[in-house]
């Protein structure tokens, strides 16, 4: 797997934008990310939660009718959303939590926009026995409600952030403002490959379980890799997850899929790779949805989770070197894909890798019957049933 260099940098991205306050704990946080790295011990804990609590290997599963429904190669899910929380979280806050541990810290904290990552902190939090607290910008808890209550149940408090847009970048700020505090008692688990150096790579790389998994499965039942995977992009941890198995394999095409929203306005999407600029946010220099004086824009997507005006710095290298490719999907799109996928297999996603699917079902019929596209389910609808609702003008009750 591709690794940042000295400076935490992935070519001319990533890095650390910091208050010095705060690079101790960084400094901290990438030594025992070393050392747990080098030390068997660690990987056979974390594999044993990754097993007998998450759930996994998730499966990998051929979607027949949905490749049926608009003919072209054939399509398989990597199903996430089975993971335990219903999403591809859990991979990553199992990872920090025990790196927490190791660091003897006594509370954790996160930002969320969807409220899986939250949800994930929530619940190693509980398993491990630190206090926690989630940032959350009040208009995703509005359209994320069951994922409040679920983080409220497992005893974490839900800290709602009313500043700028509401949503998941000002959750993301008020997290930090708050981790510079209390950086001596309190580990930050940022849920996506952003932020300074070293969390980009650290989330990476708990969550490239995802690939792991899918190169080993689509092995085992086909004998040969997928031509493509497609995934969604925010911040960038699900599709990255995806891809790093991969990256050596240089005939496997990686697509990531960014929310077009409702057009190309200012304001109006959150499409950064695609429509955006390199600057600095959140402490990682990256692509961004900026104003030529860099101003960071307002961003909106169907999905909160994808409603970020960022991404992670590899995923910008990548865009410039060409080794990904990255498109853009409508909130109309993905909320056709939504019912798509739950209409013809039972599964309900996300409206994050709704996003994805709704690109694959353009780009499968396009390519011959015997290529394989792999694409990320990267979480369950349940959290979206009532704003799809909502939003398609159904009743509920």
């Amino acid at each position: 797997m591709l690794s940042p260099d000295a400076r935490g940098r992935y070519g001319a991205f990533g890095g650390r934008y910091v208050p010095e306050t705060v690079i101790p704990a960084l400094e901290e946080l990438e030594r025992e990310f070393r050392r747990a790295c080098a030390d068997a011990g660690f990987a056979a804990e974390l594999d044993h939660y990754l097993s007998r609590y998450a759930g996994r290997p998730t499966p990998l599963y051929e979607a027949r009718r949905l490749a049926a429904a608009w003919g072209g190669c054939r399509i398989f899910l990597k199903r996430e959303d089975l993971a335990h929380t219903g999403a591809h979280k859990i991979n990553n806050t199992l990872g920090q939590a025990l790196l927490a541990r190791a660091m003897k810290k006594e509370r954790l904290i996160a930002e969320t926009g969807a409220g899986q990552h939250g949800v994930a902190t929530a619940t190693v939090a509980a398993l491990f026995g630190f206090r926690a607290t989630v940032f959350m910008g009040v208009e995703d808890m509005r359209r994320q409600e069951p994922n409040v209550l679920r983080m409220r149940l497992l005893g974490a408090e839900v800290r709602p952030v009313s500043t700028g847009s509401a949503t998941l970048k000002d959750a993301t700020s008020e997290a930090i403002r708050e981790w510079v505090t209390c950086v001596r008692d309190t580990h930050y688990i940022i849920g996506s490959t952003v932020g300074p150096h070293p969390y980009p790579e650290i989330v990476a790389h708990f969550q490239s379980v995802i690939g792991s998994e899918a190169r080993r499965q689509i092995l085992e039942e086909l004998g040969r890799l997928p031509d493509a995977l497609v995934a969604c992009v925010g911040g960038g941890s699900n599709s990255l997850g995806l891809f790093l198995p991969f990256l050596d394999d240089k005939e496997v095409e990686f697509v990531g899929v960014e929310a077009a929203g409702r057009g190309a306005g200012e304001g109006e999407h959150a499409a950064s790779l695609l429509r955006g600029s390199p600057g600095v946010l959140h402490g990682s220099l990256s692509y961004l949805l900026q104003t030529e004086e860099g101003q960071v824009l307002p961003t909106h997507s169907i999905s909160a989770g994808l409603d970020y005006p960022g991404v992670g710095p590899e995923h910008a290298f990548w865009k410039e070197s060409g080794r990904a490719e990255y498109v853009a999907v409508t909130d109309r799109e993905a909320l056709d894909a939504f019912q798509l996928l739950s209409e013809t297999e039972g599964i309900i996603p996300a409206l994050e890798p709704a996003h994805a699917i709704a690109h694959v079902v353009k780009l499968a019929p396009t390519l011959p019957k015997d290529r394989i596209i792999v694409v990320n389910v990267s979480g369950r609808g349940d959290k979206d049933c009532v704003e799809v609702a909502r939003l398609l003008g159904r009743q509920i009750g």
